[in-house]
């Protein structure tokens, strides 16, 4: 499929994911008129501003930025960026809720970013300086106004899922004989495998918010549960295959391209990733990112600007400068990641355009978990319930 209508068949899966518009009522037929006079032109963004001070601290994710980008531009503006990273959203929020990040821009994911933005940790975009804003496309915009109403807060850095990653060579050596399951949840869920796969290793991503919906999901609940008794179903499921749970990782792409584990509750990317950098190192592994017949959890990463940034416009023009389509299609055809810059898909690979792992075809799609948000009970209940099943309690 060309990477046009890959793009234009996401599109419009994204905007049914976000509920079905109503139809316009037809419009009566209007009397002849005069030729109503031309409409005044919009204004046009007033271009980058930079700040006194030729800084920008920007603190986001491992992995997630090509090599030179950052060079690039501070050769180009003269503005000396400082970049950290953070492992897990719940150590981006942290620092957000304690204040004084010391950070401009930081790149929470739509789960975290609701409650951010009702919390003021985050600031409102200058817009007026951000004119490849227009790049994006549409509907994902649509969907981020589920956690941002209006798209005053972010700009979407990537999106993917969360899934089933495997080294198929090693996996089907554990398992012998046995047939890989239809739902690759199982993989990860259902004891029948799990004790066989532990052999080579099975790792969960160390992060509550990405573990217990995909969990809840495959006991048939709503992934983004608020009923506290849904978290002990979930619990009480996870505490069967504790004990063949090697690693809780932060490092997801070293460990399974350096062999600690076959199995993984991972990032779409991240195992995409993996596998490209085992190949590199030599290895004839098969690493792939599977497909759970019942759908992934969709996730979308994005650009905000802190309540607290010292360099606002400074950060105004680095988010300018990486809407650039050369630059959204660099992270896509680098880091195994789906742009949502549309003017940017035409300049992703073919290879990468073409993975269905990256760029999932639209029926798969429909059926991927959409991100949400948790009530402050629901995000407790699922922290004790992660802490116990990691503890084995």
């Amino acid at each position: 499929m060309k990477k046009q209508v890959l793009a234009l068949a996401i599109s419009a899966i994204l905007l049914a994911a976000c509920g079905k518009k109503e139809e316009a009522p037809a419009a009566p037929a209007a009397p002849v008129a005069a030729a109503p006079a031309p409409a005044a032109e919009p204004a046009k963004p007033a271009g980058p501003k930079f700040d006194d001070e030729k800084v920008l601290n920007i603190y986001n994710w491992p992995d997630y930025v090509p090599e030179g980008m950052i060079a690039t531009f501070e050769k180009e503006t003269g503005i000396k960026v400082n970049y950290d990273t953070f492992e897990t959203n719940e150590a981006l929020h942290a620092k957000l809720v304690a204040g004084n990040t010391g950070y401009d821009i930081v790149v929470p994911g739509t789960v975290f970013a609701k409650g951010q933005i009702e919390g003021g940790l985050l600031q409102e975009l200058k817009k007026d300086q951000i004119a490849n804003l227009a790049n994006l496309d549409p509907a994902i915009m649509q969907v981020l106004t589920k956690a941002d109403p209006g798209n005053k807060h972010l700009v979407p850095w990537a999106w993917g899922f969360t899934t089933v990653g495997i080294n198929k060579t090693k996996a089907e050596k554990a398992l012998g004989g046995m047939a890989m399951p239809e739902n690759a949840w199982d993989l990860v869920f259902k004891p029948e495998y799990t004790s066989k796969l532990k052999s080579c290793g099975i790792a969960y991503l160390d992060s509550p918010t990405e573990i217990l919906p995909v969990a809840l999901h495959y006991l048939g609940k709503d992934a983004y549960s608020n009923n506290p008794e849904d978290y002990k179903a979930a619990t009480a499921m996870l505490a069967k295959v504790r004990k063949d749970v090697r690693l809780f990782s932060s490092t997801m792409i070293d460990d399974i391209a350096g062999g600690k584990a076959c199995v993984a509750i991972g990032w779409s990317g991240d195992v995409n990733q993996a596998a490209a950098r085992a190949k590199e190192n030599g290895s004839k592994d098969v690493i792939e990112a599977l497909l759970p017949t019942t759908g992934a959890l969709l996730f979308a990463d994005t650009m905000a600007v802190t309540k607290d940034a010292k360099h606002p416009n400074n950060a105004a023009a680095f988010i300018d400068f990486y809407l650039r389509p050369e630059n959204s299609a660099a992270m896509a055809n680098t880091m195994g990641y789906p742009t949502g810059n549309k003017a940017g898909v035409a300049q992703v690979k073919p290879e990468i355009a073409g993975n269905k792992t990256i760029f999932v075809e639209s029926d798969y799609f429909a059926k991927m978990i959409p991100p949400s948000s948790f009530t402050n009970e629901a995000r407790e209940a699922m922290a004790n319930a992660y802490n116990s099943f990691k503890k084995g309690k």
